[in-house]
């Protein structure tokens, strides 16, 4: 099989609401060699240029050797980046509101313009960081679903749509938890926390938006349920959809993390060892990514017993028609589904 190809570099983007999992499966695709995982690519201009907050390694932003020569060979070095022209490009192309004329088959010249230059700066991070690493695909856990309808824009992008989904009561559930962000050194800070009927919108939203993705570039989807009943399957199906090869090497961490059948014992009959996970350069996501400890995977249900009963209905009627759709009324079985143009 041939190396990566640096001048179209190929990237997994996950996609869906916050609280779905996606840190957690990123970290377990990035401990194979072949992978390199980001973060939240779409915080970079604010979090860690703005603010030099800790990327995964434990290091700042600016003291991130990794972070450094990713800059160095995107830009020319970070210092290079007008911040505030980035954060109003942002603005005039990575919102949702932007999603209905993101979509259209065409732009206008100018719209064109603003869209392409604004996705030249994640491809040009995506290649340095292949390039950096010798990997062959760049994970980027932005989750934005307008990030993804302008990167479908992008010249020379070889974009792969992980569309990650979980139960809208659960993700009701997280969000209201408050949350430290330990990427914040010099002061106490803490995510943002929303209203039941706030992430109600935004689940329905986000979700919506990456079906009419579906139909306009190579979409994955999955559910945080099947991805955490089976996440030896999950990583064989995700590695395969990012055009990766079968590697049981890739399985490994699953194994010494016990995360697969109960009782697995290896061939000499002894239990797996925990192994420390390799650390991804992460920019933002869950406090997951700096614990250190082995990677586990568990399905957390709490918010049925935690969720209070009139925030549960009022998600549950908010959410019923995607929740039906993927299959969150009882029925069995995967929602996975791969859609292509």
């Amino acid at each position: 099989m041939s190396g990566p190809d640096p001048a179209t570099p190929r990237v997994l983007f996950v996609g869906g609401l916050g609280r779905s999992g996606s840190t957690l499966l990123e970290l377990l695709l990035a401990q194979s060699a072949d992978v390199c995982a980001v973060g939240e690519v779409v915080h970079l201009w604010e979090r860690a240029l703005g603010a030099d907050e800790r990327c995964g390694c434990g290091e700042r932003f600016t003291a991130c050797p990794f972070w450094h020569q990713v800059g160095e060979l995107a830009f020319g070095g970070w210092a290079t980046i007008d911040r505030d022209d980035v954060l109003a490009l942002k603005d005039r192309v990575d919102r949702t509101r932007h999603i209905p004329r993101l979509a259209k088959n065409a732009l206008a010249p100018e719209q064109l313009a603003d869209v392409r230059r604004y996705a030249d700066l994640y491809t040009r991070i995506y290649r340095a960081a292949l390039t950096v690493t010798g990997a062959r695909v760049v994970v980027d856990s932005s989750k934005h679903a307008s990030l993804a309808f302008a990167l479908r824009w992008a010249d020379g992008l070889d974009l792969r749509v992980l569309h990650l989904v979980r139960d809208s009561r659960a993700v009701a559930y997280s969000w209201g938890k408050q949350v430290r962000r330990p990427e914040v050194v010099d002061r106490e800070d803490f995510m943002p926390t929303f209203s039941p009927f706030e992430v109600s919108k935004l689940w329905t939203a986000q979700n919506a938006a990456f079906h009419l993705l579906a139909a306009r570039a190579k979409v994955l989807r999955l559910r945080y349920e099947d991805f955490t009943a089976d996440p030896a399957g999950t990583l064989r199906r995700v590695r395969d959809f990012a055009g990766l090869p079968d590697d049981p090497a890739a399985l490994r961490i699953l194994a010494a993390g016990r995360s697969g059948p109960a009782g697995e014992t290896d061939r000499a009959g002894a239990a797996p060892e925990p192994v420390a996970p390799l650390r991804a350069h992460s920019v933002a996501g869950n406090p997951l990514r700096f614990s250190g400890g082995p990677l586990t995977v568990r399905r957390d249900e709490a918010w049925r017993e935690r969720l209070p009963r009139r925030s549960r209905a009022v998600v549950s009627l908010a959410t019923l028609p995607l929740r039906v759709r993927y299959g969150y009324l009882g029925q069995r079985g995967s929602d996975e589904s791969v859609e292509k143009p």
